[in-house]
C-alpha cells in the first residue's frame, strides 16, 4: 500500500473537519511535503461545497407565507411552557456520514480509473514483448534452418573490400542480410538488395543505409514464399527504393 493510500480515509475526514488528535497532526505534516495529497484535499473540499449548495430547498411563495403569519396572529395567545432547547447531534452526524460516503465514492472512482489505465498499459507492454519474442524466434529459425541458402556477396577488390552475407529460407520467404565495409552514399541515395530468381525479374529485398562503420543489416523484408533464388545483388538507388534496378550491381553473389 502506498503512502497516499494510507492517508485516503484521513483526507476525507479532514475535509469534513472531524479528524482529531494524532491522525490530524500526522496528516497535516504529510500535507506540507506532498502536493498530490494537497491537491486531493482541495478537490474533496470543492466536492463538499457543491454537495452543500445542492442541499438547499426552494423558498415558499411570499403570499402563502403571509397568509400563514396572519392566521397565527389571529389565534388567541395562551402561555405555553417552553422546554429548554437541547442540541441534537444526529442531523449533523447524518449529514457528515452521507458527505463522507459521497467523498469516498468519488475517491474510489478515481482510483479505479487509474487502475484501469495501468492495466491497459501493462497489456500493451505484454503485447509488444510477445511481438518482439516472435520476431526473434523467426530470425533464429532462419539462421539455424538446415535447408537455408547461404550466399556471400563480394565487390571489386578495392580495400577495404565490401562484403555481404545473405541467408535465405525459400519455403518461408525469410531473408537475413549482413554487410560491412560499405562505402558512404551520396545525398538522397540508398543501397537496395535484390533477390534474382531462376526465372523472372529481380525482386526488391530491402532498402538500407550503412552506419558510420560501413555496416548494415536487412532482416525479413517482405518476400513471396517459395521463390527459388539464383543470386543476390546490391545496387545504388533513390532513398525510397526502385521497383527494378536502375544501376549496375556493386555487389553480386550466386547461390551454392
Amino acid at each position: 500500500m502506498s503512502v497516499h493510500e494510507q492517508f485516503a480515509e484521513d483526507l476525507a475526514l479532514y475535509a469534513l473537519g472531524v479528524l482529531e488528535g494524532d491522525e490530524r497532526n500526522a496528516l497535516e505534516k504529510h500535507l506540507e511535503g506532498c502536493t498530490d495529497c494537497w491537491r486531493e484535499l482541495e478537490q474533496l473540499r470543492g466536492d463538499m461545497a457543491l454537495l452543500a449548495l445542492s442541499a438547499s430547498g426552494p423558498a415558499p411563495p411570499r403570499r402563502a407565507r403571509q397568509r400563514l403569519l396572519d392566521s397565527i396572529a389571529g389565534e388567541p395567545r395562551m402561555p405555553v411552557a417552553v422546554p429548554p432547547k437541547r442540541f441534537s447531534w444526529w442531523p449533523a452526524l447524518t449529514w457528515a456520514a452521507v458527505a463522507a460516503m459521497v467523498l469516498l465514492a468519488i475517491f474510489l472512482g478515481r482510483q479505479n480509473a487509474e487502475l484501469r489505465q495501468r492495466i491497459a498499459a501493462l497489456q500493451i507492454q505484454i503485447t509488444n514483448q510477445q511481438s518482439e519474442l516472435e520476431h526473434a524466434s523467426e530470425v533464429l529459425a532462419t539462421f539455424t534452418a538446415p535447408d537455408a541458402m547461404h550466399v556471400t556477396l563480394v565487390a571489386a577488390k578495392t580495400p577495404p573490400q565490401p562484403q555481404g552475407k545473405a541467408i535465405y529460407l525459400r519455403r518461408r520467404g525469410s531473408l537475413i542480410f549482413l554487410a560491412n565495409n560499405l562505402a558512404p552514399l551520396p545525398s538522397k541515395k540508398a543501397y537496395e538488395l535484390w533477390l534474382i530468381p531462376k526465372t523472372g525479374s529481380p525482386i526488391p529485398a530491402g532498402v538500407f543505409k550503412p552506419d558510420a562503420h560501413g555496416s548494415a543489416t536487412v532482416v525479413n523484408p517482405p518476400l513471396p514464399q517459395g521463390v527459388e533464388a539464383k543470386a543476390f545483388a546490391i545496387t545504388v538507388e533513390p532513398e525510397a527504393g526502385s521497383p527494378a534496378p536502375t544501376s549496375t550491381p556493386i555487389m553480386l553473389g550466386a547461390g551454392e
